[in-house]
């Protein structure tokens, strides 16, 4: 008589829970390899990658200027040649605003320097502890620090020889990948969707590719108008209030604004030195950067909350870290692209979760 054989369980595998730590810890710690990895690539890349990037940037921008202009019936080579002239006469029209008042309001450092020491000097019977503030001030820099500069003319005309060539190699860059990005755009998404495998990949990714033109380009150019307002508003109010290169500081807010967190703070800095050089009187001084305050604090809370509505939605300590990184690696190209960097990070990561679910 034959007897079954026994069915044997196989017991389900428990994992130490000694072991299961270690394993998230490699895990971390190979994700932290990993964004270090790429850090250090992105900073001993910076004179290639840092162009390139701000390039696609720019071009998402102004990708939909071009597709009205191929819409004509003209090639995208063409179109890219077009948009590229464009984007160059715009940065022709800021140099030439920037140009001339600028040169007039550097001779004037040495005058705003002054004019601080006048106005410091006049605070030290208000704070009692200016005396032995400046003192200390002195011991450490010398008493006749602050009305002496010293400038090394050679070191200076070797440091501008060294990093025109690199400055001009990285205008090339830019301007090179701009026009091939815009012209190739749609070559560029046909050959990543080939390398999908399935029909889904396909679809999910020319989503990603929809959804980041879409949203970078409209928050670059809703960001600009609005940008464009707060430098239009602040010129009228500086020209009213008597404040001399009014158009200029209002383009000069305009560009600045564009990284967020820092240049407003830069230009409060500004608008208190422009003060220090116009006013006749201690309130005064506070006038140019109150102007500005008020405009901006209008603008960041009010406007631009309800222009770009739902399409930034981003925890601000998101776009904060975001800015510290780009910043750190790639300096003010790096403060331009952050932002939009977080919309392609976001919006790719949303297209993904959508395709695993």
């Amino acid at each position: 008589m034959h007897h079954p054989k026994s069915l044997i369980v196989a017991r389900p595998t428990q994992i130490h829970p000694v072991r299961a730590h270690l394993g998230t810890v490699a895990s971390l710690a190979t994700i932290l390899m990993g964004i270090g990895t790429i850090a250090l690539i992105l900073v001993h890349a910076q004179a290639i990658l840092a162009p390139v990037a701000l390039a696609v940037v720019i071009g998402l921008m102004f990708g939909p200027l071009a597709d009205r202009i191929e819409r004509l019936g003209i090639s995208s080579w063409l179109s890219g040649a077009i948009v590229l002239a464009v984007f160059l006469t715009l940065i022709s029209l800021a140099i030439t605003g920037f140009a001339v008042p600028l040169s007039d309001w550097i001779s004037k450092i040495p005058l705003i320097w002054k004019r601080v020491q006048v106005e410091l000097a006049n605070w030290q019977g208000v704070i009692k502890s200016v005396g032995a503030l400046q003192d200390q001030i002195r011991s450490l820099a010398g008493a006749d620090a602050a009305m002496s500069v010293k400038l090394d003319d050679s070191t200076s005309v070797s440091d501008v020889a060294l990093l025109a060539p690199a400055i001009v190699g990285q205008l090339g860059i830019f301007l090179a990948s701009l026009y091939f990005f815009i012209s190739t755009r749609h070559d560029i998404r046909v050959s990543i969707l080939t390398l999908c495998m399935s029909r889904k990949q396909r679809w999910r990714a020319a989503h990603i590719f929809r959804d980041v033109e879409h949203y970078v380009s409209h928050y670059l150019l809703q960001i600009t108008g609005i940008n464009l307002l707060l430098g239009a508003a602040l010129s009228l109010m500086l020209w009213l209030a008597g404040v001399p290169s009014a158009l200029m500081w209002g383009l000069l807010a305009c560009t600045l604004n564009y990284v967020i967190y820092i240049g407003p703070a830069v230009m409060v800095a500004v608008m208190l030195g422009v003060g220090l050089a116009t006013a006749n009187t201690s309130l005064g001084i506070f006038i140019p950067p109150a102007i500005y305050l008020g405009l901006n604090i209008l603008e960041s809370q009010v406007v631009t909350p309800h222009v770009l509505g739902r399409s930034m939605e981003i925890n601000p300590f998101i776009i904060f870290l975001s800015l510290v990184f780009w910043i750190w690696i790639w300096g003010p190209i790096g403060g331009f692209i952050a932002v939009p960097s977080l919309l392609v990070i976001m919006t790719a990561l949303k297209n993904i979760r959508h395709m695993m679910y």
